[in-house]
C-alpha cells in the first residue's frame, strides 16, 4: 500500500491568498511567500553550489482531497507526488511537496518524472510559458507533521508555507513549499 505523504500525518489547512493576506504574515515569511521567481534560484544566489535536494518521497498515488479539488482531478486518478528537502550543506531550508498529474508529465515529455536530485524550480522556470494560476498560504502546527519529517527538517515550531498552481502548456501542477527557520534567516 502506498502512502500519500512522508511529510504529513494529515492534510494541512490552507487559506486562499486574498488582498490583505500579505500583511498578516511576518516580514521574512512575506519575502519568501511572495517571491516572484524561483525559490531555488534565490537559494543558489545566496548559497551557491551548496544547495542540495534530498528526495523524501516520489511515487504515483492519489493526492489529498484539497489538492484534487484544486487541480480538478478525479478521486481515483493517480498523480506523481514528490516530496523533498532543499538544504545548504545539510542545513534544512525548505520542504516541498509537488503534485504532478499524468497529463502534465506527458506535456513535459517526462522531464518532471525523472528529476532525481535536481530541483523542480530549475526545470519549471526554464519553460517559457510557465503560468502561475493561484496561491494559498498556511501555518502548519507540529502535530500535522510526521515524526520522520520533524526529524529530517529539525521542526520545532509552526511552519509557514505556500502552495501554487502552475501551468505548463495549459497543464497544471501544484507546488507546496514550507519555509523552515533556516531559510527565514535569509531574506
Amino acid at each position: 500500500m502506498s502512502i500519500k505523504s512522508f511529510l504529513f500525518n494529515r492534510e494541512p489547512l490552507w487559506l486562499e491568498n486574498r488582498s490583505g493576506t500579505c500583511h498578516t504574515l511576518p516580514e521574512n515569511v512575506q519575502s519568501w511567500t511572495y517571491e516572484p521567481g524561483s525559490l531555488t534560484q534565490r537559494l543558489r544566489d545566496y548559497y551557491g553550489d551548496a544547495i542540495g535536494v534530498k528526495v523524501l518521497l516520489q511515487q504515483w498515488t492519489t493526492p489529498f482531497l484539497s489538492e484534487r479539488r484544486l487541480l480538478k482531478l478525479h478521486e481515483n486518478k493517480y498523480s506523481l507526488i514528490r516530496e523533498v528537502l532543499l538544504h545548504a550543506d545539510g542545513k534544512p531550508l525548505i520542504l516541498a511537496r509537488t503534485v504532478i498529474p499524468a497529463k502534465t508529465v506527458k506535456v513535459t515529455k517526462s522531464n518532471l518524472a525523472h528529476l532525481g536530485s535536481r530541483p523542480l524550480g530549475e526545470v519549471i522556470f526554464s519553460y517559457p510559458k510557465l503560468e502561475r494560476i493561484e496561491m494559498d498560504v498556511t501555518l502548519i502546527d507540529l502535530p500535522t507533521w510526521t515524526r520522520p519529517a520533524i526529524d529530517e527538517a529539525n521542526i520545532d515550531q509552526p511552519i509557514w508555507g505556500r502552495r501554487t498552481v502552475y501551468a505548463i502548456a495549459h497543464q497544471q501542477m501544484l507546488v507546496s513549499e514550507f519555509f523552515l527557520p533556516g531559510v527565514l534567516e535569509v531574506f
